[in-house]
């Protein structure tokens, strides 16, 4: 009985010792580092600025707080259109952002968020992760001092909110709306006016008339904004993008000087972030929308011409920019033999069960 007391002493105090020894000694080794995250969002839509809160909360939490990072809501460090930059010339370490809304830099990071008519949620990140995606977009950005990472994704966004019903083809000639990169410059080749206008400046623009028509996100997000007081028209799909991947870059600098263990934490939360805001839309948008059209929002689709005169401007745009910007050209080619696939696999099995299913819950 005394030997085993004895024994069972020892086991606890020789545990303690390894806790005593083992836990400073990671804890001395790892420097404090602080970093600051510009984002393109107001605090308002919680989704979308809540993902990034969340993931600077969990890189803290997976350091032992050792490693924190604090968001700003968009234009409080930077103004929106000057995310990139400021990650690029070390302003800020890190931002959280639609990449496609800096094209005006380089149109191929369209390829991070994602093009027209162009892959899914799930694809997208198939790409990403399997076809070649990420080390392609790392070679990009790698001449803005850049390391880019996949921190979250919206899902198929919707139409937008029109003042006026859209008919036809014709009722987007001089149309003049918020809508960012690739989308835009489609929306151009259509006849419409596109118009860059941060988050927060959507609301007054479309009261004012100072715009015809405005597209974010989807019903969540675009009812915490009350974009359906000013703009009855509620139109689907958001075709501009198959799906919108969220981004964060990070400048390169800050990157290399952070310690193994830290990056392996940051990866940890972008990934936990690309599963949780997707599911995070998809829990709170079909109550959103229903609550939309039951306070009065026209719900429809965009007309067949629309549909297919985006579809096939958007395959001549590519050609454009593909001629213009060897970025685009070398991605491009790539990009589009993966999405082909994942449509000649979708078109079997997903499509053919979600179209039945879709259907048949609809005519209960």
């Amino acid at each position: 009985m005394q030997r085993r007391r004895f024994l069972t002493q020892v086991a606890a105090a020789t545990g303690a010792g390894l806790a005593t020894v083992g836990v400073p000694a990671i804890a001395q080794n790892a420097p404090a580092v602080r970093w600051r995250m510009s984002t393109g969002w107001p605090k308002s839509l919680d989704a979308i600025y809540g993902s990034a809160a969340e993931l600077c909360k969990r890189v803290g939490q997976l350091t032992d707080g050792k490693f924190e990072i604090r968001a700003f809501p968009g234009g409080e460090i930077v103004p929106y259109a000057q995310n990139m930059e400021a990650v690029s010339n070390g302003t800020v370490e890190c931002n959280h952002v639609l990449a496609t809304a800096h094209i005006g830099t380089n149109t191929a990071v369209a390829f991070d968020t994602g093009l027209s008519f162009g892959m899914n949620a799930r694809q997208h990140n198939s790409w990403i992760q399997y076809g070649g995606g990420l080390e392609q977009l790392r070679a990009m950005y790698k001449q803005y001092n850049i390391v880019n990472f996949v921190s979250g994704n919206v899902g198929v966004q919707m139409g937008g909110w029109f003042r006026k019903e859209i008919k036809s083809l014709a009722d987007l000639h001089g149309l003049k709306m918020r809508i960012g990169g690739i989308g835009g410059m489609v929306l151009t080749k259509l006849g419409a006016i596109p118009q860059q206008i941060p988050p927060g400046d959507i609301y007054p623009s479309l009261e004012k008339g100072t715009i015809d028509a405005a597209e974010w996100i989807g019903p969540y997000d675009d009812e915490k904004l009350g974009l359906n007081k000013v703009a009855p028209y509620y139109y689907s799909p958001g075709w501009w993008e198959g799906s919108a991947s969220i981004t964060t870059m990070v400048n390169d600098k800050a990157w290399e000087a952070l310690p193994p263990m830290y990056k392996a934490a940051f990866e940890c939360a972008c990934n936990e972030q690309a599963l949780r805001m997707l599911a995070n839309y998809d829990a709170h948008n079909p109550a959103a929308l229903r609550k939309l059209v039951a306070g009065g929002a026209k719900l429809a689709y965009f007309p067949k011409d629309v549909m297919q005169a985006a579809y096939k401007e958007s395959q001549v745009l590519w050609g454009e920019l593909s001629s213009k910007n060897p970025d685009f050209a070398k991605i491009y080619p790539g990009w589009k033999k993966y999405q082909e696939e994942e449509a000649s696999w979708f078109r079997v099995a997903e499509s053919a069960l979600d179209n039945f299913t879709f259907n048949a819950l609809a005519k209960r």
